[in-house]
């Protein structure tokens, strides 16, 4: 796949709750960031945009299981949780989205309660590619919003990672995605711009 003007890059919830030691950790948290920033310094070195969603949720969030919610507590914003994992250096210029700062909505969706879509358009992307955490979750809900919304859009297929709270659950997702039009790409599949 040739990168080209109007391709942006979207990294999904790449952030040290989603990693090892985090407390909705995903088995290859750390691998998706690095694999994410050689992929964002590829597109920031061709001055494509790269977008990076981050779960922001305030004390007492509705999905928290305190709450009666589904998970534990995770991604408090200002917290540890909810930074970036280190392995992920996303170049200057990069465009961080927060999302899920409504109490009562979960937004799996980067789209969802945030202003990703607006960015988008503004800077007038048609092609996406996406990487990032958690497969079945925010990476398959992002993508079909995005598919929803006319984006051509690519997964990375090397660098996502699933929860898998039922086995299988990740590879189900990318059917999922696949069956609403997305193309699976490996991170090496990316090439030069053409000018």
């Amino acid at each position: 796949m040739q990168l080209r003007k109007n391709d942006a890059l979207v990294i999904v919830d790449v952030q040290n709750d989603f990693c090892a030691g985090g407390s909705l950790a995903t088995a290859d948290g750390e691998e998706v960031a690095a694999t994410l920033s050689t992929v964002a310094r590829q597109f920031s070195q061709k001055n494509l945009r790269i977008f990076a969603t981050q779960d922001w949720h305030p004390e007492g969030h509705s999905s928290f299981q305190a709450q009666g919610g589904p998970w534990p507590q995770h991604c408090v914003e200002d917290s540890a949780g909810a930074a970036f994992h280190p392995n992920l250096r996303l170049p200057v210029g990069s465009s961080i989205v927060r999302k899920g700062s409504d109490t009562n909505v979960d937004a799996y969706s980067g789209f969802l309660d945030s202003n990703l879509e607006e960015l988008l358009r503004a800077a007038e992307a048609k092609r996406l590619v996406v990487g990032g955490i958690a497969t079945e979750y925010c990476v398959l809900n992002t993508v079909l919003d995005a598919r929803k919304l006319g984006f051509d859009t690519y997964v990375l297929k090397d660098a996502i990672a699933a929860v898998n709270v039922e086995e299988g659950d990740g590879a189900a997702a990318i059917k999922k995605m696949e069956d609403a039009g997305a193309t699976l790409i490996a991170a090496g599949d990316l090439s030069e711009t053409s000018r």
